[in-house]
Order: C-alpha cells, then sequence, then structure tokens
C-alpha cells in the first residue's frame, strides 16, 4: 500500500465520495483552526492570571516554538513512513486535547513547559497530514483549488475560534478557554470520518521501489533541487520581514491611543476576513497561471505593507493596511505546501519536504523577532519598519530573478494514469 504522500493523481472527477470526503476535510480544517486559536495569545493571558512572570511565559512559549522547528524535518519523515495519514490527523489533535488539559487543570511549570512541546510536535505532523490528505482528494492538478478551499476554511475556523474563545475568557474564566479548546477536539475528529474510506484513483502512481541505500539518495535529491532550496530562501526571507509587524505596530499603536485591543483585533480579523474571501481565487489561479504569479503578488503585498506602516500614523489607516496582510497570507499559505507537491510529490518525501520548507519559516519568524525589537529600541519603529521593508524587496527580487515555475504539465509523461483505486486510509 503506498503511502499517501506518494501519491501523484491528477484532478478528481466529480463523484460522491469526493464531495463527501471533501466536506469532510473542510470541516477539519475549520474546526482544527479553532483548536489552534486556543494556542495562541489566550495563553499569555492565562498564565498572567496566574501569577506568571512575563519572563517565565516568554520562556514557555519559546519552549513551544523551538519543538516545533526541531520538529519539523522529523515530523515530516513519519508522516512520510505512516500510510494512514488520518491516522496521523487524528493522533495530531488527540495530542492537542491533552496540551490543552494540561493548562486548564494544573499549570505549574512542568506540565505548562511539557503541554507546549506536545502542542510544537504535533502541530508539526498534523499540517502535512493535512497537506497529505487533500493531495489524495484534489491530486497533484487540482491540488491549488483544494488549498484555496483549506486556507478559507481555516480562516473561517480562527476567526469563529477567537470569537468563541474571546467570549469564553471574558464571561466564564481564563481557564475556561482551554476546556473549550479540549472540547473543539471532538468534532476535529468526527470530521475525518468521511476521510477514512474514500478511494481514489492512481495506486500505479507510487514511487519507484529503491534497492537498499537507494531511498537516501533519493531524500537527499530531494532536499538539493534547486527549485525546492530557493523556495526555501523565499520562504525565509518572507517570513524574516512579515513576522514581526503586528508586533511593532502594537507597541506604536499602544503609545498613541493607550489600549489598542480593539484595534489589534481589528487587525487580525481582517485579514483572516480577506484569506477566506480570497484564497479560492489564488489557488484557481495558481492553477491556470503558475506559481510564480502568484507568490510574486504575495510577496510584493510585504514591502508595500512594511513602506505603508513606516509613514502612516492614523489608527483607521494602520487597519485598512492589514488588508495587505490578508491578500499576502493567502498566497504565501496556499503556495508552500502547493510548490512542495510539484518538487516532491513523487520521490515519497512529500511531508519530509514540506518539514524542510518550514524549518526554514521558522528561522525566519524566530531571527526576525529580536532583530525587529533591537532595531525599534535602538533606532526607532520607522527605521525597524525600513529594515523590514528592505528584507521583504530583496524576497521579492529573489522570487523575480531565480524562483522557477514549478506548476506541473498535465500531458507527457507528467501525466499520470488513473487506472486503479487506492484508499486514503484503511482500517
Amino acid at each position: 500500500m503506498p503511502a499517501v504522500a506518494d501519491i501523484d493523481p491528477p484532478a478528481r472527477p466529480p463523484s460522491a465520495d469526493n464531495a463527501v470526503a471533501g466536506r469532510g476535510l473542510d470541516w477539519f480544517n475549520l474546526f482544527v483552526a479553532n483548536i489552534q486559536t486556543g494556542f495562541g495569545p489566550f495563553i499569555a493571558v492565562y498564565l498572567s492570571s496566574q501569577s506568571w512572570t512575563q519572563t517565565s511565559i516568554g520562556l514557555a512559549l519559546s519552549i513551544g516554538t523551538i519543538s516545533a522547528m526541531a520538529s519539523q524535518v522529523p515530523a515530516g519523515a513519519v508522516v512520510d513512513a505512516m500510510p494512514n495519514k488520518t491516522r496521523v490527523a487524528a493522533f495530531s489533535v488527540l495530542v492537542f486535547t491533552v496540551s490543552a488539559l494540561m493548562f486548564a487543570i494544573y499549570p505549574i511549570p512542568l506540565f505548562v513547559y511539557l503541554a507546549e512541546i506536545l502542542h510544537g510536535v504535533s502541530s508539526c505532523t498534523l499540517g502535512p497530514a493535512i497537506a497529505a490528505m487533500s493531495l489524495v482528494i484534489a491530486g497533484r492538478f487540482g491540488m491549488g483549488l483544494r488549498l484555496g478551499r483549506n486556507a478559507r476554511y481555516a480562516a473561517i475556523g480562527n476567526g469563529v475560534g477567537a470569537a468563541l474563545m474571546g467570549a469564553c475568557g471574558q464571561y466564564v474564566s481564563e481557564r475556561a478557554v482551554f476546556f473549550l479548546t479540549a472540547a473543539l477536539t471532538l468534532p476535529a475528529l468526527v470530521a475525518l470520518l468521511p476521510l477514512r474510506r474514500f478511494a481514489i484513483a492512481g495506486a500505479d502512481l507510487q514511487p519507484p521501489k529503491h534497492q537498499p541505500g537507494q531511498s537516501r539518495a533519493q531524500f537527499l535529491r530531494v532536499l538539493a533541487d534547486r527549485r525546492l532550496l530557493i523556495f526555501c530562501a523565499c520562504a525565509m526571507l518572507f517570513t524574516f520581514a512579515n513576522a514581526p509587524m503586528l508586533m511593532l505596530i502594537s507597541g506604536t499603536m499602544t503609545a498613541k491611543v493607550g489600549n489598542p485591543s480593539l484595534l489589534i483585533a481589528a487587525c487580525i480579523v481582517l485579514p483572516q476576513m480577506i484569506v477566506a474571501l480570497a484564497s479560492p481565487s489564488v489557488g484557481r489561479l495558481a492553477e491556470q497561471r503558475g506559481r510564480r504569479i502568484v507568490l510574486m503578488l504575495g510577496f510584493i503585498m510585504l514591502p508595500l505593507r512594511g513602506l505603508l506602516f513606516a509613514t502612516v500614523t492614523s489608527p483607521a489607516l494602520v487597519v485598512a493596511i492589514q488588508a495587505l496582510d490578508g491578500i499576502a497570507a493567502a498566497c504565501f499559505g496556499i503556495m508552500v505546501p502547493l510548490i512542495v507537491s510539484d518538487v516532491a510529490a513523487r520521490s515519497g518525501h512529500f511531508n519530509l519536504s514540506l518539514g524542510f520548507v518550514g524549518f526554514a519559516i521558522g528561522i525566519g519568524g524566530t531571527l526576525s523577532t529580536p532583530a525587529a525589537g533591537w532595531l525599534a529600541d535602538h533606532f526607532g519603529t520607522q527605521l525597524a519598519f525600513s529594515g523590514l521593508t528592505g528584507v521583504g524587496i530583496a524576497a521579492v527580487l529573489l522570487v523575480l530573478f531565480a524562483m522557477p515555475e514549478t506548476r506541473p504539465k498535465a500531458d507527457g509523461d507528467d501525466a499520470p494514469s488513473t487506472t486503479a483505486q487506492t484508499p486514503l486510509a484503511h482500517a
């Protein structure tokens, strides 16, 4: 039985099974986004209410970040090795349940640190599992449209989750947020049920069997692929420039308006609305016109946003500028798994390659926040935004002059046959 990530099928013709599985994946993306919202800013609020110092909170969050970074590549390799991706997804969600309950029941440092580690590791298995299931359902030539739907439902889930958990924290307690997070894992598991017995065409598209020692050579060949390496560099520069922007603008608005909570909430919700509205069109554009044009569209938004943040002081305009982040997030979020599937879907190392790109993204995000904070503290936020804008321009130039088109051809040797049936998951 071939692994899901090893299959390289074409776009699927409409069918009842296809529609049911697609709707199941839609709902799964929505509920997973609900769950992940609980592990965001609510952790800092909750731990503060438990008399944790800011230093201790920062240490806990850093442990989670480091765990996620260190797990990216090994988690991808594990997902590649597991033939049943729905079980990987279900196990990841159950680990989220345990992590949320550890926060809620007994928030002592040992349990909090362990919960952060578990959440970081399971996040690194869940993302590749979702991408692999998407590849099976949609096929390589329909992957862009499928990822657009994933992004739309995830954005809706983020918005709904933020509203539910914000209300829960406001009117019940901060602790109740994590009980709600644990409860939301149940509908996520139910959403996986339609995917268990979903059958698709393409069993003959498994990667060629390797002699002992050849698998490692194939793995190294994939990671040394020029397209993948260039895309890793593009992704790292993009994340480096993007990650600190909301943090910096939050500090700027705090100095101007005092309590910027509603303003920051608007800066988070508006991009999610844009992602939900734009993602299907972005996926369609990637399938029709190619990946580079979508990358350019998303990457150009980044230096433009940085330049506007460096010059604009009006709170209303700050919120409006965040709409550009929605466009960039839709483009980048869809392109990461899509380009990796173009490069590595038939190699048997799709999820490992996805982890490789995720590791590059993690490096960019980890280095950028302290670097931008240091620039802002010593030279002012305007110069910090200018520096991030410069990095964003470098990312655009790298895409423009170095990143090749990766969209697969629909005919010739790249068009796989569809003569057999392969189950997405088996009992």
